[in-house]
């Protein structure tokens, strides 16, 4: 796993369309690890893709 930079705004990539997601293959799985390592890094309780540069709509969340 590897934590990723969080983009801010007003970066542009934000603003864009991200896909939506119509297989979970090895590299989502990925990606979604890297998010969750990034987001508790961050103290935070979720991370969208976009926010680390993926233009898919994938979402991972912790509430606890």
């Amino acid at each position: 796993m590897a934590k990723r930079e969080i983009l801010t705004y007003p970066n542009p990539l934000l603003r864009e369309v991200s896909k939506p997601v119509t297989v979970f293959d090895q590299k989502l799985k990925t990606l979604t690890e890297d998010m969750l390592e990034t987001m508790y890094e961050a103290n935070g309780i979720g991370l969208a893709a976009p926010q680390v540069g993926e233009l898919v709509q994938v979402l991972v969340l912790d509430t606890r």
